[in-house]
């Protein structure tokens, strides 16, 4: 059975896209769009080797659970999902997206580990034209027309956790992380935080020290600057590989009762039983749990542990969200709508024929009621303006609840207080408003 997403209107968004999908696009001639066979292409790029190789792991479960909890579908088309390695970064990352963009001719692009892996994929995505829902952390970019994040900026972690460790720490921090795009934004997020509140940095320069990524495994030497430094306390951000052998060496090293504050990262998900004990009394900061105690995270928790060992991580919750988007962006943005192959002039047209033989069904049926003449129009999108704002913008259940409701109103006044008919909808509207601002909106919630 599919799982309860946050996103509203699954239900309508999967009946729209079935009716409408087709195959033009607005994406220009040459753009991609469904496969020969009506399937969705879309692609995931992910670290499959390397140091990341777990992040990227989850990011490709993530994604491909939504797709099992979904039958396969997204807004009710197949999904043909070709998955290519990201390695360690750009270098191997913008390989393997070129040729998921220009050979295999995907219509959307999810997924990558890496900062550097985002910033050097971008650009052929822009020549592409193709969008990407991001699924992991990323730089900041300048031109974000066509990209959608399920996670966070890459800097965030360390901006978050810099005002605890100003409040618990005495005295200076060292600062310590890779060398590449994701260290750089990480460690920034921390620096840059922790300064602007009177923090101060360990290190002999006052900046951050960066070790050469991927090849470093050894971190004995660097601890060794650490003790001669003072620090009080150490923050740092590695993940994947990297991060069990951090964790380890710092655990048998001789700074081993400095306190060690980290991005979530350092212990998330499978690498943390690698760490076993090590991992014990690090402080982490991290935008997702799976202990959160709500209906959608237990759903998906429950999903994740019928097909994998252990808790989903915040990788893969960001890539099963991805998935949503994808869906939710087909409902709200004409470009992504004719990327994923379905013409927004189809959808318009449809809508305004929709709309025009509901009028005049309207007509038909209330000509006789209300009686044809000079004010009839005043008189029909009067009460159509009460009906909306009492119903709540957005909810159909809503809308027919309050019609219903008017008519009652109407009638009862009529026969009643003829004198204040006229006057009791908009009372009627006012106390529904001033009781509940967004109406009588009802919102159908579907499993």
């Amino acid at each position: 059975m599919p799982l309860t997403t946050p996103w509203r209107s699954r239900a309508l968004t999967a009946a729209l896209l079935a009716a409408v999908l087709t195959t033009g696009t607005a994406c220009g001639d040459d753009a991609p769009g469904p496969s020969a066979g009506g399937s969705i292409k879309i692609g995931l790029l992910a670290s499959l080797s390397g140091t990341y190789q777990a992040v990227g792991t989850e990011i490709r479960d993530g994604f491909q659970l939504y797709l099992d909890t979904h039958d396969g579908k997204l807004g009710g088309r197949q999904v043909d999902l070709i998955v290519a390695d990201e390695g360690n970064g750009a270098q191997t990352a913008v390989p393997a997206a070129t040729k998921l963009l220009k050979q295999d001719r995907v219509s959307a692009l999810t997924g990558i580990v890496g900062g550097g892996s985002v910033a050097g994929v971008t650009p052929v995505l822009n020549e592409t034209k193709v969008p990407l829902v991001g699924s992991n952390g990323r730089p900041e970019l300048k031109d974000v027309s066509r990209i959608w994040h399920t996670s966070y900026l890459s800097d965030e972690p360390g901006a978050a956790i810099a005002q605890h460790v100003r409040d618990n720490v005495k005295g200076s921090v060292y600062a310590i992380g890779p060398d590449y795009q994701g260290g750089w934004d990480e460690l920034r997020g921390f620096t840059d935080a922790f300064s602007k509140i009177g923090g101060k940095l360990a290190n002999a320069d006052g900046k951050t020290t960066f070790t050469p990524f991927p090849a470093t495994t050894n971190f004995l030497p660097y601890f060794a600057r650490i003790k001669a430094s003072g620090a009080a306390a150490v923050y740092t951000f590695y993940a994947g590989s990297a991060a069990v052998d951090f964790v380890k060496q710092y655990a048998q090293s001789e700074i081993k009762d400095i306190p060690l504050y980290a991005a979530g990262f350092l212990t998330e998900g499978g690498v943390l039983n690698a760490q076993g004990d090590a991992a014990r009394d690090i402080y982490s900061v991290l935008n997702y749990s799976p202990d959160l105690d709500n209906a959608e995270n237990r759903a998906f928790v429950a999903a994740w542990k019928a097909k994998h060992d252990g808790s989903p991580t915040t990788y893969a919750l960001a890539s099963y969200d991805a998935a949503a988007v994808l869906v939710r962006a087909a409902v709200d943005d004409p470009e992504m709508v004719a990327c994923l192959g379905v013409s927004p002039a189809r959808i318009r047209a449809g809508v305004l024929a929709a709309a025009g033989a509901l009028a005049g069904a309207a007509g038909v049926l209330g000509a006789p009621i209300i009686g044809p003449g000079t004010d009839t129009a005043d008189t029909v999108l009067l009460l159509s303006l009460v009906v909306v704002v009492l119903g709540g913008l957005g909810s159909m259940a809503g809308t027919l609840l309050a019609a219903l409701a008017i008519g009652e109103i109407q009638t009862l006044g009529v026969a009643l207080l003829p004198a204040a008919a006229p006057f009791l909808l908009f009372a009627a509207m006012a106390a529904v408003l001033a009781a509940r601002a967004r109406g009588l909106a009802v919102r159908w919630r579907t499993a």
